[in-house]
Order: structure tokens, then C-alpha cells, then sequence
């Protein structure tokens, strides 16, 4: 396969992973510890949507479905799927020492290691997936935190309202 179009389409699998796993355990909207609302209402401040705010804050506070979702990979990378259930474990323990009450970042890494493993059967690499993840969280709060943070509540909101139905 084509790294590029493998890092590609493995960036758009660790986006969705993340984004889902993260939404479902309602991290843009309620985080698990007290530095994700300090963030969230600094992003808040500055004309950011609190839902994404709160995300931003999360990433920075406790491992969610992004560093679970990174750390798999490169669990994978280095001993397979058990490495992939190891990331989860070092992500779980890490949830722990922050006070998150939340499992995101566990269920993120497992999916991830599942994922990985689904796809490489047609070709892709766990390299591809770290660099994937990468420009996953990027793209979702690395550029700019304000306005990826306007964008992730209107997702978390879409989301939400589908769930409701």
C-alpha cells in the first residue's frame, strides 16, 4: 500500500476512533478532572465552544481516547496486540493517577489495537497509525485550540442529538 494514502486513510480511522470513543464517554461535555474545566472555560473566554473547551482540557489533563489511541499504536508497533492491551493498561493506570473517573482512553486503545490489527490484513502499518494519530490531534486541538474547539461542539452537539433520537 502507499504510505501516504495508508497515513491518510489511517489518519481519518484515529479521527473517528477518537472523536466517538471520546463523545460517547461525554469527555467533551463533562471531563473527568478539575484542570479540563480550567481549560475548557479559558477556551470558553476567549469564544470557544465550552463542549470542544472541555476536550482541549481533557487532552491535557488525563489520557483519553487520543493518547490511548497513540500509545496503542505504538504498543503495537513494538510487540503486537499484546502491546496494544499493555498501552491500555499504562492508559488505564494513567486515568487513575489523574483522578478520571472515565475509561476513554482504555476503550480508545483497545479499539485502536483492534483497528490496527483489522487493517493489517489489507496493507497498513502501525507506523502508519502513529502518524495518523498524530495529525488526528492535530487537526482536532493542536492548530488552534479555539476555533477546533468551536468545531468539536457543534460535533459533540450533532452527535448528541442523534443518540437522543
Amino acid at each position: 500500500m502507499n504510505e501516504i494514502i495508508g497515513i491518510i486513510i489511517a489518519a481519518i480511522l484515529c479521527w473517528i476512533n477518537f472523536v466517538i470513543v471520546d463523545t460517547y464517554f461525554g469527555l467533551p461535555e463533562q471531563p473527568g478532572v478539575r484542570g479540563a474545566r480550567i481549560v475548557g472555560e479559558d477556551v470558553k473566554r476567549r469564544g470557544g465552544d465550552i463542549a470542544g473547551g472541555f476536550f482541549q482540557g481533557n487532552i491535557l489533563c488525563s489520557p483519553d481516547a487520543s493518547a490511548g489511541t497513540l500509545m496503542a499504536s505504538i504498543g503495537y508497533l513494538l510487540l503486537g496486540i499484546p502491546g496494544g492491551i499493555i498501552a491500555a493498561f499504562l492508559v488505564c493506570i494513567g486515568n487513575r493517577l489523574c483522578a478520571d473517573p472515565g475509561y476513554a482512553g482504555t476503550v480508545g486503545s483497545l479499539t485502536a489495537t483492534i483497528i490496527i490489527f483489522i487493517c493489517s490484513f489489507v496493507g497498513f502499518t502501525p507506523e502508519m497509525f502513529i502518524v495518523g494519530m498524530v495529525i488526528a490531534i492535530l487537526t482536532i486541538q493542536g492548530i488552534d485550540q479555539v476555533r477546533a474547539s468551536i468545531i468539536l461542539g457543534k460535533i459533540a452537539q450533532k452527535l448528541n442529538r442523534h443518540a437522543e433520537e
